[in-house]
């Protein structure tokens, strides 16, 4: 019992130390970023949205190199359900949110290309390896070069959207100052620190309780790594800047599969389990797909779209932990 306490308290720390390191960081490269002359709306759709992705990186990155392949993968898959059902979910519930047009023909078919070609590039060999890990990195940095190029055509309303989020969560700043580098390195210690206790204590209770890694990647640790995302969303929603919320999930789940799968896969191989292919990515995609009709839909996500996505995130959630 007392093991099981000790491990419950040390992933509980982990998720704070890594939600504050993400925090920290976010704000440290933002406000770097924006004093080399990069614009709040490329700063919220990169830089924040990188950030925010920042524990699922290092999480699966500590778990990949110690060859928990499972729980890397369910890391990135339960990142990735948990920022459309239960996160879109929970900020359209708490203010229904006007998106532009941007997020639903530019933002979300690019999601959903990028998590589908997790099949050609691991259906093959139940692997993905340097190959595919290039062929991720490449697909990211084609994503970052078309939004920057893009960024400047936005309606002037979206771009102030940006830029006043961006100045009310102190993002903004045209002068390096000491403080940012210190939240930058003082954020990514704390996200190794608080990923290194989490794949620790998961570890431990998957075995413990003789459950899977890839189910306690897909559930406690991937809920706990998606709280930077829940958190900006959140902000965003009440303060009526509904494309950052929307932009910053959609976002994210580019970075989840480019990035961290395709950094972590250039790194050490990482074994796609067959349920993976055939049950948590699929269920990925049906989430992804679902947001093109509640998005289109007058460009509003009402309320009771948020309902439908969360108890579709539940029901989900529930089939793939008994099945």
């Amino acid at each position: 019992m007392n093991e099981y306490l000790t491990n419950g308290l040390q992933l509980a720390a982990g998720v704070g130390v890594l939600f504050f390191g993400a925090e920290w960081l976010v704000r440290g490269a933002a406000r770097l970023a924006a004093s080399l002359g990069v614009s709040p709306i490329v700063v919220g759709l990169t830089v924040v949205s990188l950030g925010t992705s920042a524990p699922e990186l290092v999480v699966s990155l500590t778990a990949a190199l110690r060859g928990n392949s499972d729980l890397a993968m369910g890391n990135v898959m339960g990142s990735n359900l948990a920022n459309i059902g239960l996160i879109l979910g929970l900020t359209a519930l708490i203010r229904p949110m006007k998106v532009s047009a941007r997020v639903v023909t530019r933002e979300v078919p690019i999601m959903l290309g990028v998590t589908a070609l997790l099949y050609p590039l691991s259906w093959w060999d139940r692997e993905l390896g340097q190959a595919d890990g290039f062929v991720l990195v490449v697909v990211l940095g084609l994503y970052i070069l078309f939004v920057n190029r893009v960024a400047g055509e936005e309606p002037s309303e979206v771009l102030g959207e940006y830029e006043e989020f961006a100045r009310a969560e102190g993002q903004l700043g045209r002068k390096v100052t000491y403080r940012d580098i210190g939240l930058v390195v003082v954020g990514s210690l704390g996200l190794v620190g608080g990923g290194t206790l989490i794949v620790n204590s998961a570890e431990f209770l998957a075995e413990a309780m003789g459950v899977p890694d890839i189910l306690v990647g897909l559930t406690v640790v991937a809920v706990g790594t998606s709280l930077p995302e829940l958190a900006t969303s959140m902000v965003a929603a009440v303060r009526e800047e509904a494309d950052i919320a929307v932009g910053n999930i959609v976002g994210s789940n580019i970075f989840n599969v480019a990035a961290i799968l395709g950094t972590t896969s250039l790194v050490t191989p990482v074994q796609v389990a067959p349920e993976i292919l055939v049950q948590e990515l699929p269920a990925v995609l049906l989430l992804s797909l679902i947001v093109v009709p509640v998005t289109w839909n007058g460009f509003v996500v009402r309320r009771w779209e948020g309902a439908v996505l969360l108890t579709l995130y539940v029901v989900l959630g529930i089939l793939l932990f008994t099945t």
